[in-house]
Protein backbone atom coordinates (compact mmCIF):
# COMPACT_ATOMS: atom_id res chain seq x y z
CA UNK A 1 0.00 0.00 0.00
CA UNK A 2 1.67 3.69 -1.15
CA UNK A 3 1.09 6.59 1.32
CA UNK A 4 -0.58 4.49 4.04
CA UNK A 5 2.05 6.03 6.19
CA UNK A 6 2.84 2.50 7.79
CA UNK A 7 6.01 1.22 9.11
CA UNK A 8 6.84 -0.34 5.81
CA UNK A 9 7.18 2.95 4.10
CA UNK A 10 9.26 4.20 6.56
CA UNK A 11 12.18 1.54 5.89
CA UNK A 12 10.36 -1.00 8.50
CA UNK A 13 9.32 -4.36 7.61
CA UNK A 14 5.66 -4.57 8.26
CA UNK A 15 3.19 -5.60 5.90
CA UNK A 16 -0.45 -7.00 5.87
CA UNK A 17 0.70 -10.70 5.68
CA UNK A 18 3.28 -9.87 8.94
CA UNK A 19 2.93 -12.01 12.06
CA UNK A 20 2.75 -10.94 15.57
CA UNK A 21 4.30 -7.79 16.74
CA UNK A 22 4.97 -6.30 13.15
CA UNK A 23 1.52 -7.02 11.80
CA UNK A 24 -0.03 -5.26 15.25
CA UNK A 25 2.70 -2.55 14.24
CA UNK A 26 1.72 -2.12 10.49
CA UNK A 27 -2.20 -1.97 11.59
CA UNK A 28 -1.79 0.50 14.65
CA UNK A 29 0.07 3.53 12.15
CA UNK A 30 -1.68 2.21 8.93
CA UNK A 31 -2.81 5.28 7.10
CA UNK A 32 -1.72 7.59 9.68
CA UNK A 33 -3.08 5.56 12.49
CA UNK A 34 -6.76 6.06 11.14
CA UNK A 35 -7.85 2.20 11.22
CA UNK A 36 -6.45 1.32 14.42
CA UNK A 37 -9.65 2.70 16.31
CA UNK A 38 -12.49 1.78 13.69
CA UNK A 39 -14.96 -0.67 14.28
CA UNK A 40 -14.22 -4.35 12.56
CA UNK A 41 -16.44 -3.89 8.97
CA UNK A 42 -17.55 -7.38 9.24
CA UNK A 43 -18.27 -7.38 13.38
CA UNK A 44 -16.44 -7.42 16.42
CA UNK A 45 -14.43 -11.01 16.96
CA UNK A 46 -14.61 -13.19 19.88
CA UNK A 47 -11.10 -14.04 20.68
CA UNK A 48 -8.83 -15.81 23.17
CA UNK A 49 -5.61 -13.63 23.95
CA UNK A 50 -2.50 -15.23 23.28
CA UNK A 51 -0.84 -13.83 25.89
CA UNK A 52 -3.20 -15.10 28.92
CA UNK A 53 -5.97 -17.07 27.31
CA UNK A 54 -9.13 -14.87 28.33
CA UNK A 55 -11.85 -15.00 26.32
CA UNK A 56 -12.57 -11.23 24.79
CA UNK A 57 -14.21 -9.51 22.01
CA UNK A 58 -11.90 -7.57 19.45
CA UNK A 59 -14.28 -4.42 18.34
CA UNK A 60 -11.56 -2.32 16.74
CA UNK A 61 -8.51 -3.41 14.26
CA UNK A 62 -6.12 -2.83 17.51
CA UNK A 63 -7.56 -4.00 20.69
CA UNK A 64 -6.28 -5.17 24.32
CA UNK A 65 -7.44 -7.60 26.32
CA UNK A 66 -8.79 -6.79 29.36
CA UNK A 67 -7.49 -9.19 31.46
CA UNK A 68 -3.81 -8.42 30.42
CA UNK A 69 -3.72 -5.87 28.35
CA UNK A 70 -2.21 -7.91 25.75
CA UNK A 71 -2.42 -6.00 22.46
CA UNK A 72 -3.82 -7.77 19.72
CA UNK A 73 -4.82 -6.70 16.10
CA UNK A 74 -6.36 -7.83 12.46
CA UNK A 75 -5.60 -6.64 9.38
CA UNK A 76 -9.44 -4.66 7.95
CA UNK A 77 -9.02 -6.59 4.67
CA UNK A 78 -9.74 -10.24 5.59
CA UNK A 79 -10.40 -9.63 9.40
CA UNK A 80 -11.66 -12.99 10.66
CA UNK A 81 -10.77 -14.34 14.27
CA UNK A 82 -7.96 -16.65 12.82
CA UNK A 83 -5.90 -13.76 11.13
CA UNK A 84 -5.97 -12.44 15.03
CA UNK A 85 -1.80 -11.21 15.31
CA UNK A 86 -0.07 -10.90 18.98
CA UNK A 87 2.07 -8.64 19.97
CA UNK A 88 4.03 -10.42 22.35
CA UNK A 89 3.88 -10.11 26.35
CA UNK A 90 6.17 -7.26 26.28
CA UNK A 91 4.27 -4.83 23.56
CA UNK A 92 2.57 -1.22 24.68
CA UNK A 93 1.30 1.13 22.85
CA UNK A 94 3.01 4.31 21.64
Amino acid sequence: MTGCGCPREEGGTGGPFSKGKELVEFVYYAHGGTVRDKPIARGALDIVCQGCSASFTLQTYVGKCPACGGVHAVVPMNPVAENVQFAGTDFTLP
